[in-house]
């Protein structure tokens, strides 16, 4: 597998609010780093489908800089109309779908799952929710709301359902690093939801 040899724009190292993304370090080889994070990525984007949302691109980026390789991931959606829960069950995707990945090819280890926890992802939700007024709680059930947890149990229900389509997209990532919202749809025969008016084209 080739890097690429510069880094993605900089403001895919950020999360939701301008913060650097927390570095991780993995005693996988760069294969295996580069196929968990496309089963991360499709998580997101086929759980997005099945659940309303318009899938615009889902990728990854791989570059070296002074012989140290990185990877990161971006799935960009168009978020019209979607449940709260499912939307925080889409944001839990990533990480539960990528070590669902690790325990089938035989690689998972505590430590590997425990370095599959996407922060960002978690307070994406937790923010996003708050902002519409449903609350999410990172380590207990909130009155009235629902905890990463249960939303985390949530998506490994479905992501067990939607494993075939997950596969295809994460090794049809793998091999092209970035696929479009028409191209998931056409490898897994789901349905891309129409792209809100005034989303990104």
């Amino acid at each position: 597998m080739s890097a690429v040899q510069t880094a993605p724009k900089p403001e895919l190292l950020l999360d939701h609010q301008g913060a650097p993304k927390p570095r991780k370090e993995t005693d996988l080889d760069c294969a295996s780093i580069q196929l968990a994070s496309s089963f991360h990525e499709a998580g997101h984007a086929v759980l997005a489908m099945t659940y309303g949302i318009h899938v615009v691109t889902s990728e990854i980026m791989t570059w070296t800089h002074e012989d140290v390789w990185s990877i990161t991931g971006s799935t960009t959606l168009d978020v019209d109309r979607v449940g709260a829960w499912q939307y925080a069950a889409m944001c839990a995707a990533g990480a539960v779908t990528e070590v669902q990945y690790l325990l089938i090819a035989g690689l998972w280890t505590p430590e590997r799952a425990l370095n599959c926890a996407a922060l960002h992802d978690q307070e994406q939700a937790v923010d996003v929710l708050a902002h519409y007024g449903a609350c999410l709680g990172r380590t207990h059930v909130p009155a009235g709301g629902r905890s990463w947890a249960q939303v985390r149990g949530m998506a490994r229900r479905r992501i067990a359902y939607h494993w075939r389509e997950i596969r295809l997209v994460a090794e049809a990532m793998n091999e092209r690093t970035i696929l479009t919202g028409g191209e998931i749809a056409a490898l897994t025969g789901l349905t891309n939801p129409p792209r809100p008016e005034g989303g990104a084209a």
